[in-house]
């Protein structure tokens, strides 16, 4: 019998929200979906000792889910300062603006159009409201303006969609890079070996207890797959619609356009690097 102590990552048993770490808790939003998996999950962060948090991603334009974390913030004694974003996709950002009225707080995020009320955010930054600290960690590939968060007290990291918690991340041509993304995937492996990061807190599904199992995971998972890809290539599967069929034969037909999509993105990769 498989438990989640066999999977990538060791995800975390149970229902998903509440405290995940010392300065992280998880509201999750009602928007679940075949790519969002059990929905959103807007992370809470702040000190133990202070008055202040950061909130990351309040995920969709919904009242009900915008005014829960206030409360939940509320709850533990927390005023909300500040208000950030992992990358533009609306799971993710699509209720900040209405947030950030609620909390009287700025917007920041990497990409300009996203901002609301103040700077945004460069690689590099370091955060530091209400005595918190959070490094912004670059994290292009599913999106280019994707961003990661390194916690280094609780040695976590927030993945937004770069790493879930559960199954693997799309990236999705045009949007997606599949070589910047293999990049961020290196990059946050090597802070679990140079910060010793061990916890992930995804943008969706469970907590994972063993960052760098679930990297691990995922670089080999992509090796794999474009080795596949480029096998198909050479067996005459020319088309990205033939390479799914081939490839994609065990996944579920609904989740053949995006797995399209994702294909599209592997030609690139092995055509760029002179593979096909």
């Amino acid at each position: 019998m498989t438990t989640t102590a066999d999977l990538p990552g060791r995800p975390r048993d149970g229902a998903i929200g509440g405290a995940a770490t010392a300065r992280a808790t998880c509201v999750l939003a009602p928007n679940p979906s075949a790519m969002t998996l059990d929905g959103t999950n807007t992370w809470i962060l702040a000190e133990p000792d202070s008055e202040l948090a950061v909130v990351v991603d309040p995920g969709p334009l919904d009242e009900a889910h915008l005014a829960a974390v206030v409360r939940a913030a509320e709850a533990a004694g927390k005023r909300v300062a500040l208000t950030l974003l992992t990358h533009g996709h609306p799971d993710h950002s699509e209720g900040a603006a209405r947030f950030a009225e609620l909390t009287g707080t700025h917007v920041r995020a990497l990409d300009p159009a996203l901002r609301l009320g103040g700077e945004g955010l460069g690689v590099g930054d370091v955060i530091t409201t209400g005595g918190l600290e959070l490094h912004v960690v670059p994290a292009p590939g599913h999106t280019a303006d994707s961003l990661v968060f390194h916690l280094p007290a609780d040695r976590a990291v927030l993945t937004g969609d770069t790493v879930l918690g559960r199954g693997t991340t799309v990236v999705a041509h045009p949007e997606g890079r599949l070589g910047d993304y293999l990049d961020s995937l290196r990059r946050l492996r090597q802070l679990t070996v140079d910060e010793g990061v061990q916890t992930v807190l995804p943008g969706h599904g469970p907590v994972l207890d063993d960052a760098r199992g679930v990297i691990d995971y995922y670089l080999v998972h992509r090796a794999k797959r474009l080795a596949q890809v480029e096998t198909a290539v050479e067996s005459g599967h020319r088309t990205p619609e033939e390479v799914v069929a081939h490839v994609y034969a065990d996944v579920d037909r609904s989740l053949w356009p995006a797995a399209e999509l994702s294909v599209r993105a592997q030609l690139e990769y092995l055509g760029e690097h002179g593979l096909i």
